[in-house]
């Protein structure tokens, strides 16, 4: 265990906290919600700054790091989805959710087929994940209720969500030729 891994295994532990101080049945619920959320989010950005600097990249970093993201977002969707119950939050929510699952899927099947780096990270995720944290920010420290902050939060969440759905284009366009092959050897 070092520093990056301690600070990433803290981020899945804040979990549980975070959808508690959802849950409190005060004023200041929201706010500290969204203050663990924005706190887990900064450290995603720490941790793998440390372990670039610190050269202590991992095995059950690289593994632990993506699993405490999607798990973060996922939770803090499916929260926002029950507490604003419409469309505007529930639509990007599933497009996010959903291709997650298509591409964590399709980065593992890659990753047998040994052709992982067709699939890697790209600047345009970078983009889509900083659109995605701002706006759960938003919407976590902000009622219900319709303000100007809830609109920007869904504005941004559409955006996420927009970017998301491109991103994941990209990644099937790189796995295409071997998702094709595969299909004519058949």
């Amino acid at each position: 265990m070092n520093i990056p891994n301690l600070i990433t295994v803290l981020r899945v532990l804040l979990i549980p906290i975070f959808i508690l101080l959802f849950y409190l049945p005060y004023h200041w619920s929201f706010l500290a919600s969204a203050s663990v959320f924005a706190f887990a989010a900064a450290t995603d950005w720490l941790d793998g700054y440390l372990a670039r600097r610190l050269e202590q990249s991992t095995p059950f970093g690289a593994f632990l790091d993506p699993v405490a993201d999607k798990l973060m977002v996922a939770v803090a969707l499916v929260l926002l989805v029950q507490e604003h119950g419409n469309l505007w939050l529930t639509l990007p929510a599933a497009v996010i959710i959903g291709r997650e699952i298509v591409v964590s899927a399709l980065r593992e099947w890659m990753a047998e087929l040994g052709a992982r780096a067709h699939v890697a990270v790209s600047n345009l995720g970078k983009w889509k994940t900083a659109a995605q944290m701002l706006a759960l920010v938003i919407l976590l420290a902000n009622p219900k209720d319709f303000s100007f902050w809830v609109l920007l939060g869904y504005t941004l969440l559409m955006v996420s969500a927009g970017l998301t759905l491109w991103s994941m284009v990209q990644y099937l366009r790189a796995a295409w030729p071997h998702l094709k092959t595969d299909v004519e050897k058949k």
